[in-house]
């Protein structure tokens, strides 16, 4: 049994917070930390119970490194879960590197002041973290996360040279509103208004924002307009199976929202540099953010479900043609009955607990800086269904996205 610190409660730290007090054989201390300790307080007062993991929570910076170091220190944690914004990823290495820590996230960094995503900037704290004997496991949500445990594990049992790989995210659920996010709005906007960008026999392809799309089916939800765009585990699974030819990750949006993405585009809320108003400097993004709904408050009134999964073709262990799609569908509403949360945040929150049970039972400790799909996939598989996430498989099917 091991003590952690979450830092982040939102969405996602309140279901990582919920698996963590759900498997008291392994976190034996949750410490809750953000910048508002109030909502610290009625995240662990919601969590705690007879039996479980002691709760303590506490407040930090994380934009702030000798902040975070303190707080490391004065909880000696074995593991932090790292569910801040993604702008925080570098402090907080920096941090568990000064205290002896180790690292989790969901996330890759991006700069605060350019929508760039890319993974040179944690990657280039592996011989660091390997000095200190620290593991940091990076991208443990589900895309990134699931997704590369996913491939790791069709490579590892089905494949014996992948060459095409899709990623494929469905949003299916209903939350009632008529324009929100389902994760943090900044980031959520940042990501989808950026160039899409594919991986195509050993190059990079950009495209316009949302510029290729077709009609995918995604099981148990029917046909949905999907759009390519880049993702981050994209970087990391072309460099780890180099027999991938192509690698696309896709996203569906409806038409509604699609048309509020455009306004916002269009009237300049979607910037991310300073304007000043009324003598104060204010970023666009950030103040629509302090606007939109919350995404922690939309799971009350959430209906339907996710379907996030991997589409892959190749060559089997027999070198014969095979195409096989792995895929999880998660409920709006089981998924707000027993966290309070909805459906994208627990595909977030659960996956990022079951990389620290991985780290903390000893299954994924290395010294280093490494993405999931670089560890053994089948005691991370065999968690998922057992902690609310059951997956499925098809094989030998139409993909979909063979053009």
């Amino acid at each position: 049994m091991a003590k952690v610190i979450i830092i982040g409660a939102g969405g996602v730290g309140t279901v990582v917070a919920h698996k963590c007090a759900q498997n008291p054989d392994v976190f034996s201390e949750i410490v809750i930390a953000s910048r508002t300790k109030s909502k610290c307080d009625a995240l662990a007062k919601a969590i705690t119970r007879p039996g479980g993991p002691k709760v303590t929570t506490d407040s930090v910076d994380a934009d702030n490194v000798d902040e975070l170091v303190a707080l490391f220190r004065r909880h000696e944690p074995r593991l932090v879960i790292n569910v801040a914004l993604p702008y925080q990823d570098l402090p907080i290495m920096d941090a568990c590197l000064i205290a002896g820590v180790n690292y989790l996230d969901t996330a890759n960094y991006e700069p605060k002041d350019v929508a760039h995503f890319e993974y040179s900037w944690q990657w280039a704290y592996k011989k660091r973290f390997e000095e200190a004997g620290l593991t940091a496991i990076l991208g443990c949500g589900f895309d990134p996360g699931v997704s590369g445990v996913f491939t790791a594990y069709a490579a590892k049992h089905y494949f014996s040279d992948m060459v095409t790989l899709d990623i494929v995210d469905c949003n299916a659920g209903d939350h009632g509103k008529a324009f929100a996010t389902n994760f943090n709005p900044e980031i959520n906007i940042r990501e989808i208004t950026q160039n899409g960008r594919y991986y195509q026999d050993g190059e990079w392809v950009t495209t316009k924002p949302l510029e290729i799309h077709k009609t995918l089916h995604y099981p148990n939800i029917g046909g949905r307009d999907s759009y390519l765009l880049y993702h981050e585990e994209l970087e990391s699974i072309v460099k780890n199976f180099p027999s991938i030819k192509r690698a696309r990750f896709w996203m569906t949006f409806g038409q509604e929202y699609l048309t509020h993405l455009r306004v916002i585009q269009n009237i300049g809320m979607a910037r991310i540099d300073e304007v000043e108003y009324n003598g104060v400097k204010i970023v666009p993004l950030q103040f629509l953010k302090a606007v939109l709904p919350n995404p922690q408050d939309l799971g009350e009134n959430y209906h339907g479900e996710t379907s996030i999964g991997c589409r892959i073709s190749g060559l089997d262990k027999d070198h014969n043609p095979l195409t096989y799609y792995i895929y999880n569908n998660c409920s709006h509403e089981a998924a707000f009955r027993e966290t309070g949360m909805q459906a994208v945040s627990y595909t977030t929150g659960v996956p990022a607990m079951i990389g620290a049970m991985m780290f903390l039972t000893g299954k994924w400790e290395r010294p280093g800086v490494w993405n999931v799909e670089e560890f053994d996939p089948d005691p991370f598989m065999e968690q998922l269904p057992l902690q609310g996430l059951p997956w499925h498989e098809e094989f030998n099917i139409d993909l979909e996205v063979n053009d």
